[in-house]
């Protein structure tokens, strides 16, 4: 069949032209995809290694080799990427069994990072080995946390349920040394860097450095727990007694000591309380004696006219016969005495004043 010459026109090769139009747009497009891939920037948070169809070729883990560096373009030279900083690992919490075969559920956390780098050979950088041993965070986290799982079940079964809960009285003091979960905290980590029938610690073979090993909680089973919850507080309501007969005892002790203290100061206030009312009471008995011993019927007066105080008021009815001196002295008065015979003396004035009726007033 023949072909025209417009059909012959379509299917001819292209020019020489042509051909140098398309290598040039086909060898800018290589270079705007590949070229950003000669560039690696290292951050300060993580590590980095070259590999060349699979062979490391370069390693960054030094702090002056952060930054920006070069390699072969994509897929000549690939770069992988590890976190260098702290990772924390806490796995669910499983049940062991004591050494006095007591259920607990134990729970654990894990700090741990990539082992900083050291100017060594390529292959024996502490990332190379993660690299090469492990992969990725997620398979080293899971096989950390299965290692982890299984010392701590270990650890837990060498003591006993009574040392893991026993911890130090809050108002003790500081302790001498750790707890016994810090002991069992310090021989996971210890077993964890290195197993006894490992020949090489855990960050010469896989490059992972363990930074922290503690317990984060140690519970009972469901099923187990009312019943320890009601141990422990009859335990503690025993301490409470305990405490409150020894206050008892104090109590009554100091009060009998203050009743005893009490009566006695008491007892030596009633006293001189006494011995001062007696010497009072004896030296007014004494000042009364010279009183009457100066001036006897005046003082007998005295006494009669209280008598009349305390015997007469406004609801007194009182019957007396004619011959009573109570009833004499209210109707003749008080008798007025006699003058004496005596000479006056010298010092005394020879016209002494005229004495008046002490009942009436008036001169006799």
């Amino acid at each position: 069949m023949a072909i025209d010459s417009e059909s012959r026109s379509k299917i001819s090769p292209p020019s020489g032209i042509e051909r140098y139009w398309q290598w040039r747009w086909l060898a800018g497009f290589a270079l705007l995809f590949f070229f950003p891939t000669i560039f690696v920037f290292v951050d300060e948070t993580e590590f980095a290694i070259v590999e060349r169809f699979g062979r490391i070729t370069a390693v960054y883990d030094q702090p002056s080799q952060r930054g920006l560096h070069m390699k072969l373009p994509w897929p000549v030279e690939t770069v992988r990427r590890f976190d260098r900083r702290l990772q924390l690992l806490s796995p669910s919490g499983r049940e062991a069994f004591t050494r006095d075969r007591k259920n607990v559920t134990v729970e654990a956390y894990l700090c741990w990072k990539i082992a900083d780098g050291q100017l060594t050979e390529l292959l024996d950088r502490p990332v190379v080995k993660f690299f090469q041993g492990l992969g990725s965070v997620d398979v080293a986290e899971s096989r950390l946390a299965s290692r982890l799982q299984s010392i701590l079940t270990e650890q837990i079964g060498r003591s006993e349920l009574s040392e893991l809960l026993n911890a130090a009285h809050s108002e003790s003091g500081p302790s001498d040394g750790p707890s016994p979960l810090e002991k069992v905290s310090a021989e996971i980590r210890k077993e964890f860097e290195q197993r006894p029938n490992e020949t090489q610690p855990l960050s010469d073979r896989l490059g992972v450095q363990i930074v922290d090993v503690r317990i984060r909680r140690l519970n009972l089973p469901t099923g187990n727990m009312q019943a320890v919850f009601e141990r422990m507080r009859s335990e503690r309501q025993k301490i409470a007694e305990r405490y409150r007969s020894a206050g008892l005892a104090e109590n009554r002790m100091i009060r009998s000591r203050a009743d005893r203290q009490s009566g006695e100061l008491l007892a030596k206030a009633n006293a001189d309380a006494e011995r001062i009312r007696g010497e009072g009471e004896a030296a007014a008995i004494h000042i009364l004696n010279e009183a009457h011993a100066k001036d006897p019927e005046f003082a007998a007066l005295l006494q009669t006219l209280e008598s009349y105080k305390q015997i007469l008021n406004e609801r007194t009815t009182l019957i007396l016969s004619g011959s009573n001196s109570l009833l004499n002295l209210l109707i003749r008065g008080v008798p007025v005495p006699t003058k004496p015979t005596t000479i006056p003396d010298a010092d005394k004035p020879a016209n002494p004043p005229e004495k008046t009726d002490r009942a009436s007033g008036v001169l006799p």
